[in-house]
């Protein structure tokens, strides 16, 4: 099992454990994570690809192999996912918000437990 795999297996049953306990937040933190390494798996379209190709529905035709992440891009993803909402954050307390940029740093501050493994 490839790091994606495995990280997004501990993110999904952390998703589910929000869930129950109802943090709306935390759910949907989680939930960017999962998104983030689900992008980063997918393979970038090469440009000779048609912008539009159609497919009967089922056909799997479509289907391409998702890359393989290694534990250390997971952890680059993470750290992007992080870095981006300590970023907003600073801007955030620049403008005055003050609460949403401590929510913010909240969610940074979440996210790093999946750092270490």
């Amino acid at each position: 099992m490839d790091g994606g795999t495995r990280m997004k297996t501990r993110l999904r049953a952390d998703l589910c454990a929000a869930m129950k306990r109802g943090g709306r937040r935390e759910a949907a933190l989680v939930r960017s994570l999962i998104a983030a390494l689900d992008n980063a798996e997918a393979v970038p379209a090469r440009p000779e690809q048609a912008s539009l190709v159609r497919h009967d529905f089922g056909s799997r035709s479509a289907d391409v192999e998702r890359r393989r992440l290694s534990d250390q891009q997971v952890r680059d993803v993470l750290a992007s996912e992080i870095e981006q909402r300590e970023r907003a954050a600073a801007e955030l307390d620049r403008l005055g918000e003050r609460e949403q940029a401590a929510l913010l740093r909240a969610d940074a501050l979440s996210a790093t437990r999946y750092l270490a493994g």
